[in-house]
C-alpha cells in the first residue's frame, strides 16, 4: 500500500501528463488499491495523519485528471471519485473520516497542513544555540512526497515549510507581548523584539536566496504553472483548495503586526474551513484583540492618527517621542521587517507565478483551464498582493520614516553579525 502510495502514484502522475499512460489509468489503479485501505476506527491519530497526507495526493490527482479529461468536468469536481470506495464507503467519506480520526480538525480535502507541515519532515529553527521552534512532520522516512516525485516539488514544499518554521519562532517570541500591559518598552520586552526582526528577516533571506537560483535548482516556472498548481483543484464546487495563503504562522503574524487592509479579517475567515481547529481558535482570539503596535502607542498615550498628523507638519513631536522613547526604533524596525519580508514574498509570487502568466497573455497563450495562473488558489491576485504589501509596508509606525536616517532606522541590533548567520533553519527528519 505505501509502495502504491510513494512510489506509483507520483510515477502514474508522470506517466499521464507525459501522453505515456491514459487519463483513466490513476483511477482505475485506485479503484483496486484502496479497498484494502485500513478501517478508520483502528488507526491511531499518527497513523490517519500519514494517510490524510498520502491520500490528499490521491485526491488531487483523481480529480485533476477527471476534470482535464472530461468535458464539463470542473462544473461536477466530485464526479472524479465514482465508483473509488474504501473501507466501504465513498472516498471522500472515507477521507472525511480519516480527517476527524486525526483529532486536529482537518479539513475534508488535502489541504496545507497536510501537504506541507505534515508531509514534510521536522524542520527546527534556531538563533545562535538557542532552539527556537520545532515544526514536526509525521513521516520519519526522510522523503517529501509529492504529485510527479519530481525534485522541484520536492524542494518547494521544502522552503513553504521552513518559512513557516520561522514564522512560529516569531509568534512564540512575540505572543507573550499581548499580555504584557503596557510593558512594551521594557528591556526584556524589547529583547524580544530584536529577537522577532532577527528571525523575520531571516525568512526575507531565505525567500530572496531562493529567487536567486536557477531553474534546475528550484522549480521551472512552466512546471510551476502546468503541473504544480493544477493539482490544487476542487473536490467539490465550493471547497478551498490548499495554498500558501493558508499557512497559519503568517496569518497570526499579521494580527499580531498588523494590516491596515479593510476586510482583510473577512478575507482570513473564509479560509477558516481549511485550517486546523486550534488554528482557527488563535486566529479568532488575535482578531478581537489590539495589535501589538497599537498596545504600544496606548500606553504611550498616542494614536497612528497623532503620528501621521506630526510627520506631515515636520515631525517635531516625534523626535521628541524617539528622544523619550528611543526603543520606538527597535519597534519600527520590526515593523519595517514585516514589509521587507512580505516584500520578498510578493517578488516569489510575481516571478513563479504572475510575470510567466502575463507573457503568456501577451504572447496569446492563455490561461490554464483548471487552475487559472492570474490568481492564487484562494483568489488573491496579483493586485491585491501588492495592496496587502503596500498595507503592511504603511504600518502605525511608518510615520517615524520620515525622521529617522536611513543608517538608524535599517541597520539591525546586531549589526556585526547579519541575520542570516544569527538563524539556521534545518531539515532534521
Amino acid at each position: 500500500m505505501g509502495d502504491w502510495l510513494d512510489d506509483e502514484l507520483p510515477r502514474l502522475n508522470r506517466a499521464i501528463l507525459s501522453g505515456d499512460a491514459p487519463p483513466g489509468t490513476l483511477a482505475d489503479q485506485a479503484r483496486d488499491v484502496l479497498p484494502h485501505l485500513p478501517v478508520v476506527d483502528r488507526l491511531t491519530t499518527e497513523q490517519a495523519r500519514r494517510f490524510v497526507v498520502r491520500l490528499g495526493f490521491v485526491g488531487a490527482s483523481v480529480a485533476r485528471h477527471y476534470q482535464e479529461w472530461n468535458p464539463g468536468g470542473k462544473a461536477t469536481p466530485e464526479r472524479a471519485f465514482d465508483g473509488l470506495s474504501a473501507d466501504g464507503r465513498p472516498f471522500r467519506d472515507y477521507f472525511a473520516a480519516l480527517a476527524d480520526r486525526t483529532g486536529l480538525g482537518h479539513y475534508s480535502r488535502d489541504s496545507y497542513a497536510s501537504l506541507v507541515r505534515w508531509n514534510v519532515g521536522t524542520v527546527e529553527v534556531r538563533r545562535r544555540d538557542e532552539l527556537m521552534s520545532v515544526l514536526p512532520g509525521v513521516f520519519d522516512d526522510g522523503r517529501i512526497r509529492s504529485y510527479t516525485g519530481t525534485p522541484g516539488e520536492e524542494r518547494f514544499f521544502l522552503l513553504i515549510k521552513q518559512s513557516e518554521a520561522i514564522e512560529l519562532a516569531v509568534n512564540d517570541v512575540l505572543d507573550p507581548l499581548g499580555r504584557a500591559g503596557n510593558g512594551l518598552l521594557t528591556e526584556a520586552a524589547i529583547e524580544r523584539v530584536r529577537i522577532a526582526t532577527d528571525l523575520i528577516d531571516a525568512m526575507r533571506r531565505l525567500f530572496l536566496a531562493f529567487a536567486s537560483l536557477p531553474p534546475e535548482q528550484t522549480m521551472p516556472a512552466d512546471h510551476f504553472l502546468d503541473v504544480f498548481r493544477q493539482f490544487a483543484v476542487h473536490w467539490t464546487r465550493d471547497d478551498i483548495p490548499p495554498s500558501g495563503a493558508l499557512d497559519p504562522e503568517a496569518l497570526k503574524r499579521d494580527f499580531l503586526l498588523g494590516v491596515g487592509l479593510p476586510g482583510y479579517d473577512r478575507h482570513v475567515r473564509r479560509l477558516f474551513p481549511a485550517l486546523l481547529r486550534h488554528e482557527r481558535a488563535a486566529l479568532e482570539e488575535l482578531m478581537t484583540q489590539p495589535t501589538l503596535p497599537e498596545r504600544l502607542l496606548a500606553g504611550l498615550g498616542r494614536d497612528a492618527a497623532e503620528l501621521r498628523a506630526d510627520a506631515a507638519g515636520g515631525g517635531a513631536e516625534l523626535r521628541r517621542l524617539i528622544g523619550q522613547h528611543p526603543a520606538l526604533i527597535d519597534w519600527y524596525r520590526l515593523l519595517n521587517a514585516h514589509a521587507r519580508a512580505a516584500g520578498a514574498h510578493l517578488m516569489l509570487s510575481k516571478k513563479f507565478l504572475f510575470k510567466p502568466q502575463r507573457r503568456r497573455d501577451e504572447a496569446g497563450q492563455g490561461d490554464q483551464p483548471l487552475v487559472s495562473n492570474r490568481r492564487g488558489t484562494t483568489g488573491m491576485n496579483e493586485l491585491f498582493l501588492e495592496r496587502l504589501t503596500r498595507a503592511r509596508q504603511e504600518h502605525v509606525l511608518a510615520p517615524l520614516r520620515g525622521v529617522l536616517s536611513g543608517e538608524t532606522a535599517e541597520k539591525v541590533p546586531d549589526a556585526e553579525v547579519p541575520s542570516a548567520a544569527l538563524v539556521s533553519v534545518s531539515l532534521i527528519g
